[in-house]
């Protein structure tokens, strides 16, 4: 495509997967109609960087379809003023739009290239509030909470313990859990004192959280 096509085809996403399916926010559907997703592929993709699908970015993991990173989006309710933790940082798409509606995003990825690639996609967009870490993403980022907001993009059998414990009175869990039909559902936890109060919102399908050490070459605990 050509670089003057690429706000076109944002558009257009815009107007026929997000607006046409529910997507009302006029925050989260400007935000998702200036920000480049087609940057944060390998290589050139063309209109595939705007289809309405989920994409694989290498090492099992997929990018989100436009919507479903609209419809989470959305579903966090950001004024501009929060701070957010991201679980599965991936091609670092979902954390940019984060980035534009929040004070501030924290996400963390277990698999270094992605991390990396997404750091530098991320620095050459000039995008300055979002901080990447390499790491177990079920024990969240403690140095940095508590936070309002806890985004996971990969599915759970239970959200973990150590999330919960890392968000702030008032502030709330969203992601995918495997139900007792094995199927996946996104959930609400809103944390009241050590009480949490559920919301389940619609079934979906996204890879499954992996725990435990980092994976790929130079494994550290940051990229930048």
């Amino acid at each position: 495509m050509r670089p003057a096509d690429y706000p076109v085809a944002r558009e257009r996403m815009v107007r026929e997967q997000l607006v046409s399916k529910g997507i009302a926010d006029t925050r989260v559907l400007e935000v998702m109609g200036r920000i480049p997703r087609h940057l944060f592929f390998d290589g050139d993709m063309g209109p595939e960087a705007y289809s309405d699908h989920a994409y694989p970015i290498g090492f099992s993991q997929t990018m989100s379809q436009p919507y479903m990173v609209a419809y989470l989006a959305q579903e966090l309710a950001l004024t501009g003023i929060e701070t957010v933790l991201e679980i599965g940082t991936g091609s670092g798409y979902q954390a940019a739009v984060l980035s534009a509606l929040s004070h501030r995003v924290y996400t963390i990825e277990r698999i270094v290239p992605l991390a990396r690639k997404a750091r530098e996609v991320v620095d050459d967009l000039g995008i300055a509030n979002v901080d990447i870490s390499v790491g177990d993403g079920s024990r969240g980022w403690p140095e940095r909470g508590p936070f309002d907001r806890i985004l996971a993009t990969a599915a759970a059998g239970e959200v973990p313990a150590s999330l919960l414990a890392q968000l702030r009175e008032g502030g709330f869990f969203l992601g995918p859990v495997y139900n007792g039909s094995g199927e996946q559902e996104i959930i609400r936890l809103t944390r009241a004192g050590q009480e949490f109060r559920l919301e389940r919102l619609r079934k979906c399908s996204f890879v499954p959280l992996v725990r435990g050490r980092p994976e790929g070459e130079n494994a550290a605990k940051d990229t930048g």
